[in-house]
């Protein structure tokens, strides 16, 4: 590439592949999402991107990729819009009405910064993305995902991986997470163990040999929603999580972290 790329996601939601072709889905990106193009593919048809909000990369088909100038991208990863919280809502973009997921990022804020030919109208429920939710909140948003299919690199409420559950909901909540479940488990601050856990706080969990292999959001009452098969609630204990319907251990519990300030 002879010139710096820049990119916005005007879909509902464009999938980001492991590499340039229709291989494996690893990430998503929703609606609003800003990012930098990395590299083109040799026959132009997919684009290496990096998102803005967490540094993840991945391959986009260049049909999905709407570019915009540096200035433009410089305003859109400044500003803080209203990221959505209904299910499904609707968006007028150049006067065509396009459904967005929850999560998506709204170009609306108190500074109108766009250019005219991107025009949105937007009346859905959405809340400011730097303004910081309680535990409460992050209840609310959790299970609002209830039902969610697992789904590898999923962000959305129609199918979500277990790292992105917790990703999406804290950032609808204010709360800017890694998207990489190890990454994950470095955030915040560290719970000596379940007994001292609140609601709002995520649980880890490790395979036979010892990675990181899944993650949780902590509810009252020894309570867990978390994305295994779809987004459900499970019982936690010192053990992992015991399945409400079969009584059986499915996770071993690794660690607790907090991120939010109770």
């Amino acid at each position: 590439m002879t010139e710096q790329d820049f990119g916005v996601c005007r879909l509902s939601v464009v999938p980001v592949r492991n590499s340039s072709g229709n291989t494996l889905q690893v990430y998503q990106l929703l609606f609003g999402e800003a990012y930098e193009v990395l590299e083109k593919s040799k026959d132009k048809q997919w684009l290496r991107i990096r998102n803005n909000f967490d540094g993840v990369e991945g391959w986009i088909s260049a049909r999905h990729h709407v570019s915009i100038p540096p200035e433009y991208f410089e305003q859109l990863t400044q500003s803080d819009f209203k990221i959505t919280t209904d299910i499904v809502s609707t968006i007028l973009y150049k006067k065509n009405p396009l459904s967005i997921l929850m999560g998506s990022v709204v170009p609306i804020s108190s500074a109108e910064l766009f250019k005219m030919d991107e025009q949105f109208a937007f009346n859905g429920e959405a809340k400011p993305l730097s303004i910081k939710r309680d535990a409460e909140f992050v209840k609310s948003i959790a299970t609002k995902y209830m039902h969610a299919p697992e789904m590898e690199g999923g962000k959305s409420p129609f199918g979500i991986s277990s790292n992105g559950f917790v990703q999406m909901v804290f950032k609808i909540a204010g709360y800017r997470l890694p998207w990489d479940l190890n990454d994950q488990s470095k955030a915040g601050k560290k719970v000596v163990d379940i007994f001292s856990a609140l609601p709002g706080d995520l649980a880890f969990f490790k395979n036979e040999s010892g990675a990181l292999c899944h993650v949780g959001i902590v509810l009252e009452d020894h309570k867990i929603i978390h994305g295994a098969g779809q987004v459900k609630i499970d019982l936690l204990t010192e053990e992992g999580i015991l399945n409400v319907d079969t009584k059986i251990y499915t996770h071993t519990l690794a660690g607790l972290q907090r991120i939010l300030n109770h």
